[in-house]
């Protein structure tokens, strides 16, 4: 209890509260480790922890869930399997065409185990059909929304178990590709408003959709058009600037968000015969677009970002931010009270972080 507290103020201690101010206490500084004299005098194996973190890796495997949202026609499913070079995705080709456009967004989530190098990866394709294929777009966002919540609501139930399993299921959504149409001129205000809205709960990364429907000229432009318009409205997208931990993270991060940002990709899933290489490419009648060569397109840089260099990335971010952010909402709505947990024992109903009406 301060002095302030104790005792009622006079005139004469208001006064001087005003002109002096309190004395804040300074943060906590931590300590520099002290560095011992790299002389050792014999070998301790200290670097074979990177060994053994990545022998229980591979034994457990990992989780790795991606979103895909954008208007039907993107490429969408193609590229989703080009990234993975295998079928992870639904053709949307495969459809009859009898069958309708769905009336509201629906969120299908299909689950693939991907090894490779003796290492298993748990992916999740989110896929969204429905969204902005209607004349009236409004709110089509709210079921990813929804969707997006539902899966941190999940995780933390879990948590708060008091006996919680050992390995949570993890389906919270790491990465969300939102898909621009090549138009050439501007956003839409739908792009907009979609990138506005999440890019808050979940990483998004935009990418142009069929590159090759633009010049050299017209993609450049309309990579800094998007990228102006996007600052403009204060839409961040994946890596945010706050989240560099260290001048090496910001110099790479910066170079992606100034000159890479967004990817202008091409998808494709065959094969063809080109100068005695098979490669992955779009047949036209003036030549084959190879879909991994950076003079063509930028999907191998895409697939390098999201797979190579800043997968765990991602899924780090994911849990110490946006799940962070979602988890301290929600135990302070609910009185610092695990979800569903009242006083006295009494269960209380769940409260969802942002209701959103499911359009209909």
């Amino acid at each position: 209890v301060s002095k302030r507290q104790r005792f009622p103020e006079t005139r004469t201690d208001a006064a001087m509260s005003e002109l002096v101010p309190e004395p804040r206490p300074k943060p906590a500084v931590p300590m520099k480790p002290v560095s011992i004299n790299s002389n050792l005098l014999g070998y301790i194996g200290i670097d074979t922890i990177i060994e053994q973190m990545r022998k229980k890796t591979m034994k457990t495997g990992f989780d790795f869930n991606i979103m895909v949202v954008g208007q039907s026609g993107l490429g969408k499913s193609t590229l989703v399997n080009t990234l993975f070079k295998s079928q992870v995705s639904r053709k949307a080709s495969s459809w009859n065409r009898e069958e309708k456009i769905p009336k509201t967004v629906e969120i299908k989530a299909i689950g693939h185990v991907i090894e490779e190098g003796g290492v298993k990866m748990k992916l999740t394709v989110i896929d969204t059909p429905g969204f902005g294929d209607q004349i009236n777009n409004e709110n089509c966002w709210e079921p990813i929304e929804k969707y997006i919540n539902e899966q941190y609501e999940k995780f933390l139930k879990e948590e708060v178990n008091i006996a919680r399993k050992k390995r949570i299921p993890d389906t919270r959504v790491h990465c969300c590709l939102y898909f621009i149409s090549p138009t050439g001129h501007s956003l839409r205000p739908l792009d907009l408003e979609f990138m506005k809205h999440l890019s808050k709960v979940v990483n998004i990364i935009p990418v142009i959709a069929k590159a090759d429907t633009m010049t050299l000229e017209e993609k450049s432009e309309f990579k800094q058009r998007v990228r102006k318009e996007l600052e403009v409205n204060g839409i961040e997208f994946y890596p945010q600037k706050e989240f560099d931990e260290d001048l090496e993270d910001k110099t790479e991060n910066d170079k992606i968000r100034q000159e890479s940002m967004p990817f202008a990709v091409v998808g494709s899933d065959r094969e063809y015969q080109v100068n005695g290489k098979r490669v992955l490419g779009r047949k036209t009648p003036w030549g084959i677009i190879e879909v991994e060569n950076l003079n063509h397109c930028e999907f191998a840089l895409l697939r390098d970002f999201v797979i190579r260099t800043h997968l765990q990335d991602l899924k780090e971010v994911t849990h110490n931010i946006h799940y962070e952010t979602y988890r301290a909402k929600r135990l302070n709505d609910n009185g610092g009270l695990p979800p569903g947990e009242g006083l006295l024992g009494t269960v209380l109903p769940p409260v969802p972080a942002t209701p959103c009406p499911t359009a209909e």
